[in-house]
């Protein structure tokens, strides 16, 4: 399997899964619009829907982890960084990986798996709202997500290893993003013509890589990934 095949084989699996937790949004949505009917219009409230919406979100979040991780949209608060020369970036975020990422995600693995494992043990149940619901599959997804990362966390370490001897950062696997939106909304203008079309999609597309190759999010937002 050649390196390239690696990564993306990797980056395939932490988009699947983020894209498969993104169907919690809808869940989401409609147990709260379900909610708003019942509590307002038919005066009937919940007692456990506090617990199901943070449940679902809570899930939703940590699933997406590897995923915005897949596609560098974690956000970095930095001043240095994006100026940087790639092997400069490469060999900072090497660092930074072994350094806080690897000791990090290892804890988050370990104490979720013990967390998720109580949990089971006890039948645990939310203690938030009397009788509330089951909360020992929502916890065990902590460790899961955990791996996901770790997984994805190694395939950043590759690349970074790349980077390092070639002097340019290998290539993602691609997502949707923005930059369709706009290549479609120009497509459907009777205002520009195909030669301004063209170079305003380009230059769009320009901005976007260049935006994901610096580490700045590209497209995609993201959490709280700050580096120097």
């Amino acid at each position: 399997m050649s390196v390239e095949r690696f990564l993306h084989t990797i980056d395939g699996i932490s988009t699947w899964v983020g894209k498969a937790a993104a169907w919690l949004i809808i869940a989401l949505m409609a147990v709260v619009c379900l909610e708003v009917v019942k509590r307002y219009a038919l005066n009937a409230p919940t007692a456990w829907i506090f617990d199901l919406n943070n449940m679902l979100y809570g899930s939703l979040f940590m699933l997406c982890g590897a995923y915005a991780l897949a596609q560098n949209a974690h956000v970095r608060g930095d001043f240095l960084y994006s100026s940087m020369r790639p092997r400069t970036q490469a060999l900072l975020d090497l660092i930074l990986y072994f350094v806080f990422f690897f000791p990090g995600i290892a804890a988050l693995l370990y104490a979720g798996w013990e967390y998720a494992g109580d949990s089971w043990r006890i039948n645990e149940h939310s203690n938030v709202t009397a009788d509330g619901p089951p909360v020992y599959h929502f916890k065990t997804v902590i460790p899961i997500a955990g791996a996901l990362v770790m997984l994805q966390g190694v395939a950043e370490v590759v690349r970074c290893v790349v980077c390092l001897k070639t002097g340019a950062w290998p290539s993602r696997l691609k997502d949707v993003s923005e930059i369709d939106v706009v290549e479609e909304q120009l497509s459907q203008s009777e205002h520009v013509d195909e030669e301004a079309r063209q170079a305003a999609i380009a230059r769009a597309a320009q901005i976007d890589e260049a935006a994901r190759q610096r580490g700045l999010g590209g497209s995609v937002g993201g959490s709280g990934d700050n580096k120097i």
